[in-house]
């Protein structure tokens, strides 16, 4: 256990996912992914991400950067879901997944290309679900309901009502509740270090499986943030509503990422009450894990970040002291 501990926990800056028997874990431009293997063992890869942004400038900037860190995290999971997936695929599957002409003509770029389809693809759905759909269903209200607040509200409702049907729906599916087991594996990881104890398997399975900067929060969060971004900006051509709703959408992932960041440096009432949403909804979207999970979520994290220096800076607490103070004890 930790020698000093402070009021609330601290800021590792660490992230992760899930991906197919899996852990990925992102530290500043360097991550890694842990899969446990068909045979039972645990690979890690560590990997250098290339920034979609155009300059790490942008990065720094206020409500800016959230805009570019979204879309890093799409490219980044999308790219590490596929690699999870060729332990787990029949080389005849991994041929067929893409056509011979493609790979030709593009070459060793060819899978860069591909993760960045299909990001296209799932931000269109995406726009398409839970931005466009909620504004056409509230607009089948408008012979019953004058008032346009009350409407953007009603729309509000709607998006909401939408979202977390689909986290139920996907929460069901028995291939995903593996995912959601080792999502929760990964919180519980970075829980353990930043309430400031060491990551062992019996430390991180006392830890947490919720977390305020989880996925799932900022899109609750961005979810909220249109409804409060709608209410008040109002136009009268039906077009241009149309169009604002998927311009916005950048300002909106700017202003959600900025709460999300702000919620894991900051335990105030008022970020404890916005997160409170957001972490019931990972009740779904998590799953208590098992220790071959934990394990992997341990290599994850060893691999891209240096969690005993972390440790020491942030809680003072020297694990390598500890467990050479026990061995003396012992001996």
């Amino acid at each position: 256990m930790a020698k000093k501990r402070r009021r609330r926990d601290h800021f590792s800056g660490i992230g992760g996912q899930a991906v197919i028997e899996g852990i990925m874990m992102k530290n500043k431009d360097m991550y890694s992914v842990a899969i446990r293997t068909p045979r039972g063992e645990i690979e890690v890869a560590l990997e250098e991400y290339d920034s979609f942004t155009p300059t790490k400038v942008l990065l720094k900037i206020p409500f800016i950067r959230g805009i570019f860190n979204f879309i890093d995290s799409l490219i980044l999971g999308v790219r590490t879901l596929n690699y999870s997936a060729t332990f787990y695929e029949e080389p005849v599957e991994r041929r067929r997944q893409r056509p011979k002409l493609f790979e030709r003509m593009f070459g060793e770029l060819s899978d860069k290309i591909l993760s960045t389809i299909t990001v296209i693809i799932s931000v269109a759905f995406a726009v398409g679900i839970f931005m466009l759909l909620p504004y056409f269903l509230s607009q089948l209200f408008r012979m019953a309901i004058i008032n346009e607040t009350v409407i953007a509200i009603l729309e509000g409702v709607i998006r909401v009502a939408i979202f977390v049907a689909y986290v139920l729906v996907i929460s069901c599916m028995s291939d995903i509740k593996r995912v959601y087991m080792y999502h929760g594996a990964e919180h519980k990881c970075i829980n353990c270090l930043e309430t400031g104890h060491s990551l062992t398997v019996e430390n991180v399975r006392k830890a947490s499986r919720l977390h305020k900067r989880c996925g799932t929060s900022f899109m609750f969060f961005v979810v909220f943030v249109s409804i409060i971004v709608f209410v008040f900006l109002r136009v009268d051509d039906p077009v241009m509503r149309v169009a604002l709703r998927i311009l916005l959408i950048p300002v909106i992932a700017g202003i959600s990422y900025e709460i999300i960041r702000l919620a894991g440096k900051s335990n105030n009432i008022i970020i404890r009450i916005l997160s409170f949403p957001g972490l019931m909804l990972q009740k779904l979207t998590t799953r208590e894990p098992d220790d071959d999970m934990i394990e992997v979520g341990i290599a994850a994290v060893t691999a891209v970040f240096d969690w005993k220096s972390f440790l020491i800076k942030e809680f003072d607490y020297d694990v390598d002291a500890e467990e050479e103070a026990l061995r003396n004890d012992l001996f």
